[in-house]
């Protein structure tokens, strides 16, 4: 694939996804908030690995957003081969206690951005009958989560949308999938908020690790990767062994505050 487009890119698995692409030569869009990091992760790239690297700084929140985003990697004149939605943030805490703005803006980026890009790009793939979507979703989309209930509702959404489409572009020549992290290196529990005493950062798991597997699997044209080892499979599949109602309850007295 010879260019990809990461939103998301500055920290975390997107970072990780663009450090990985660039030592496989695909050139690359790069989509955050933090233009400074961006900016810095362009140049040691393009240093070392010789690829072209666009920095496009943007808030994927704020109302257009995504549509300015697509009208200037057209006006750049690249086709994206490979788009990576990987832009999101969690929230920790009773819903009713937390603030209303900052779930309705998880819902716009880590579901609404997902599916305008989605759209956008998807048409011009379909056209060329050949490129590839990830998704990132996570093992929390496979189960309520009391305590991080918005942010597990969206990752469900992400899941269930990016498997329907899979099956939708079968004989488009477009590949999608959703990849599911479980824990992983990043700022992602600071960002969430959640209590020293919830977090177990001997447990994530390398950023790098989860962006081989999900490479790996969108080679094999997987539907969904769950990323992380054996443990994460067996969390994605306790709902099949357990009530949802026992399930529930089991996973409020593991995620409340101590």
């Amino acid at each position: 694939m010879n260019n990809a487009l990461i939103t998301g890119a500055s920290e975390g698995i997107g970072k990780a996804f663009a450090q990985e692409l660039a030592s496989r030569k695909t050139n690359l869009v790069l989509v955050a908030r933090s233009a400074d990091k961006l900016q810095a992760l362009a140049k040691q790239l393009q240093e070392q690995e010789q690829i072209t690297v666009e920095v496009i700084p943007l808030d994927l929140t704020a109302p257009g957003a995504c549509q300015q985003l697509y009208q200037r990697v057209s006006e750049l004149g690249i086709e994206i081969d490979l788009l990576i939605n990987n832009a999101g943030f969690g929230d920790y805490g009773a819903f009713a206690t937390r603030k209303l703005a900052k779930q309705l803006e998880m819902i716009q980026l880590n579901i609404t951005a997902v599916v305008e890009l989605t759209y956008l790009f998807l048409r011009e793939m379909q056209q060329r009958q050949q490129g590839a979507i990830l998704n990132i979703s996570s093992i929390a989309g496979f189960q309520p989560l009391p305590y991080l209930s918005t942010y597990a509702a969206t990752k469900a959404f992400v899941l269930s949308f990016s498997e329907s489409l899979w099956a939708e572009n079968r004989s488009t020549g477009v590949k999608i999938m959703a990849v599911c992290p479980g824990p992983t290196e990043s700022n992602f529990s600071q960002v969430a908020e959640f209590p020293q005493s919830n977090n177990s950062p001997s447990k994530a798991t390398p950023a790098i690790q989860v962006v081989k597997e999900a490479l790996q699997a969108l080679e094999n044209n997987q539907s969904t990767v769950v990323t992380g080892g054996f443990a994460n499979q067996v969390i994605v599949n306790l709902p099949r062994f357990f009530p949802r109602e026992t399930l529930v309850n089991l996973l409020e007295k593991q995620f409340r505050s101590n």
